[in-house]
């Protein structure tokens, strides 16, 4: 499996740069309304996860992380004029956990307790972004998170071996975005009332 690193890494940031393409073209179009504060934590997380996944030794993984630092970045600065959301008390409480987090990564500077810290404010994230998408699916783009789902699988893969610090965001990113694309899928196949 081994060998195969370098190629699932490259897929992997591959495909996570592409996922950002539809949604950044949606938003431009008008489809596409990201939620500001959602888009403010995951960029920020994306930075925290690259420097912890760097700081334990990651390689060829990395190229996910690395990319979506950057791209969650862009979409944030997007959703300042094109985005929704933010500012609402149940906003700001997700936001002040995912702060607690990135405290948490400071503090403790342990790659695995950052990238759990990473997670859990992650969660708070798409917690803040899942009830517009349940009651409006069109306003999100369903291609790029069944494709970022699809770059944390072959992140996983490129660990090339099992190591949990590794591992841990990869197969947690690769889950939540396919449950969003999910969530999304099914809202949009049910019928309107």
């Amino acid at each position: 499996m081994l060998e195969l690193a370098p190629i699932l890494g490259v897929l992997g940031g591959l495909v996570g740069v592409l996922d950002t393409v539809p949604y950044v073209r949606d938003i431009f179009r008008g489809a596409t309304r990201p939620h500001r504060g959602t888009w403010l934590i995951w960029g920020v997380l994306a930075i925290v996860a690259s420097l912890s996944q760097r700081a334990d030794g990651a390689s060829w993984s990395l190229l996910l992380t690395a990319s979506q630092a950057f791209l969650t970045g862009l979409v944030f600065v997007l959703a300042i004029r094109h985005g929704e959301g933010g500012l609402a008390p149940a906003d700001v409480s997700l936001m002040a956990v995912a702060a607690a987090g990135l405290v948490g990564w400071m503090v403790v500077g342990e790659p695995i307790v950052a990238v759990v810290c990473v997670i859990v404010a992650d969660v708070c994230g798409a917690a803040m972004m899942t009830p517009k998408a349940y009651r409006d699916p069109y306003s999100e783009t369903l291609a790029m998170y069944a494709l970022a789902s699809l770059a944390g699988a072959l992140a996983a893969g490129a660990v090339g071996g099992v190591d949990v610090s590794l591992l841990l965001y990869p197969i947690y990113y690769c889950v939540i975005n396919g449950a969003l694309a999910v969530l999304i899928s099914v809202r949009r196949r049910e019928p309107a009332w």
